[in-house]
């Protein structure tokens, strides 16, 4: 049996927590860094052939994963030295550890680094509250390839932020459970391949945790991603209404495509005016275009394509009195610059990097803490769109979309990506949103480098399909 990537994201305080828990539990550290260091071994043995390896120890219970690593390997017959940076704690894990390994200890320098052919970084975990020192950057800079424990040295656990000169890794070895800064970016590209590395902790130990943040996986709406029964009509299906702008019709037809595509029974475009009427009207043949919402309407989707003016303000403050529920993306935030609260009543915020800062401020170096910030401030679900898109909800939930990629970043997704948030509808307005950024990264992937926007709504049935049927992994054991 296929398993699919464990879901839960943990913080610093959290794995901390988990290791305590395991402990009182009676699995004892020394058990726990030797099974670290035999993962990272094994990562090693997978990824390359017996090389010259460096392993770079630091004071903590990183660098008491590196000796393990260390012995390990050497008893494969790998040439293996080791170079560390300070002594462990006299008494801890990572000093019997050191105790144990028999082989070669070298300087701490850039020469021994510039030697080998293989450097498993083993300095710093997540847990580094500081810059990097420059003299570990200088260590690391001439290696040809790293393997990181658990995070390369100097990178962020929390927010993915490099604190200082990060050395970028060829693949990162960590356990238990993912945290935040493997997945934010720079985070997720310092640390090339993912393992997710199980070394004996008991699930139970989570029961006592409850982790508010996930890595965006089918397996968490995947049973909400509805399927049409027999008695259903076009109206139980759910009615969504798109408000286009004057000028602009591709956005909103682009919106209502992928609506219709992601399930929405019935559609409709509402068009500002005569004009901007008849183009819409000359699009698609099965475009409904009204000059109000329908009543049947349960969605409105006010952004797309519009100008962030007076008009549109007042087409937001219209949608946010009617009742239904209001996805606001494009113009209808940027309209509200410096004023979320008046957007308050909203059921979704779908809002690039751009968009935020003029709405909320700049993000900063936590995106994951500013979306839920925003999300509480608003009391709506906010999708902070990028690289790893965060998706937070009002009560503090929050999950990490890594399952997009880059050609995503094109004109005219963001109006696809609120369609099929429209079309999955608000009876659960997380897993909707949580279940729409992953299909769109998904229909994306499909579609393939050179993808245009219009590639994607008829890549959404698929992706359905496939986000119903198969397991996600993010990376193997």
């Amino acid at each position: 049996m296929t398993l699919e990537t464990p879901a839960e994201l943990l913080t610093l305080e959290e794995m901390g927590r988990a290791d305590a828990a395991a402990m009182a539990g009676g699995v004892s550290g020394l058990t726990l860094m030797e099974a670290a260091g035999r993962a990272v071994a094994r990562a090693a043995l997978r990824r390359w052939r017996p090389c010259r390896t460096l392993i770079l120890c630091g004071p903590g219970n990183n660098g008491g994963d590196g000796y393990v690593a260390a012995r390990l390997l050497h008893q494969a017959g790998w040439p293996v030295a080791v170079a560390r940076l300070g002594q462990p704690r006299p008494g801890g894990d990572a000093a019997a550890m050191r105790a144990r390994w028999h082989g070669p200890v070298v300087p701490f320098h850039a020469g021994e680094t510039a030697r080998a052919d293989l450097v498993i970084d083993a300095v710093f975990g997540a847990g580094l509250t500081r810059d990097i020192a420059s003299e570990v950057a200088e260590v690391l800079r001439p290696a040809r390839h790293i393997l990181a424990v658990d995070v390369p040295s100097g990178l962020d656990g929390a927010t993915g932020q490099a604190r200082g000169d990060v050395a970028a890794a060829d693949a990162t070895v960590t356990f238990f459970r993912l945290k935040p800064g493997h997945l934010l970016y720079p985070g997720r590209r310092l640390c090339g391949a993912l393992v997710l590395a199980d070394i004996g902790l008991p699930e139970r130990v989570l029961g006592g945790i409850g982790p508010r943040a996930r890595l965006n996986t089918p397996r968490d709406w995947r049973d909400r991603l509805r399927l049409p029964q027999a008695e259903d009509h076009k109206y139980l299906r759910g009615a969504v209404a798109i408000q286009a702008g004057p000028g602009m019709t591709g956005a909103a037809r682009l919106a209502a495509r992928a609506a219709l595509r992601a399930g929405a029974g019935h559609l409709t475009v509402v068009a500002p005016d005569a004009a901007t009427a008849a183009v819409l009207r000359g699009a698609e043949p099965g475009l409904i275009v009204a000059a109000a919402p329908p009543a049947q309407a349960r969605t409105l989707v006010v952004g797309p394509g519009l100008a962030p003016d007076a008009t549109t303000r007042a087409l937001v403050r219209q949608a946010l009195g009617g009742g239904g529920a209001v996805l606001l993306d494009a113009g209808a935030l940027t309209a509200f610059a410096g004023e979320p609260e008046a957007l308050r009543g909203a059921t979704w915020l779908t809002p690039h990097e751009g968009e935020f800062t003029r709405l909320f401020g700049a993000p900063g170096d936590d995106r994951l803490a500013a979306g839920r910030a925003a999300a509480a401030r608003t009391g709506a679900v906010v999708v902070l769109k990028g690289p790893a898109t965060v998706i937070a909800a009002p009560d503090g939930r929050a999950a990490i979309n890594a399952h997009a990629p880059p050609w995503l970043a094109t004109a005219g997704t963001g109006d696809v990506l609120a369609g099929i948030i429209a079309g999955l509808g608000p009876a659960d307005p997380f897993a909707s949103a949580c279940a729409a950024v992953w299909l769109h990264g998904e229909a994306a992937h499909a579609a393939g480098e050179g993808m245009v926007a219009e590639d994607l709504p008829d890549r959404l049935h698929a992706a359905i399909v496939r986000a119903r049927t198969v397991p996600y992994i993010l990376s193997r054991h």
